[in-house]
């Protein structure tokens, strides 16, 4: 397992800020994350499921169906 420390987490128990480890499962290992708060000792349990959130939808990371409509290129005659 890989233990790290999480930025700028605050502890939902304590309030302690920059004291929560998580321990992620390398191949092989069980599927389950825990974190675990160094000041008070709190723990939390997460399944991978639960662990592993959907990206949302932004208009950056998904595909835009144009409203604009596919019109057949025309050949103008300037005079």
């Amino acid at each position: 397992m890989k233990v790290r420390f999480i930025a700028d987490i605050v502890c939902p128990k304590c309030g302690a800020q920059d004291s929560v480890r998580i321990y992620i499962p390398e191949a092989g290992e069980v599927d389950e994350q825990l974190r675990d708060c160094v000041t008070c000792g709190h723990e939390e349990r997460i399944g991978q499921a639960a662990a592993t959130r959907h990206e949302m939808s932004t208009r950056v990371n998904h595909k835009v169906t144009s409203a604009v409509q596919q019109v057949e290129p025309q050949v103008l005659k300037i005079k």
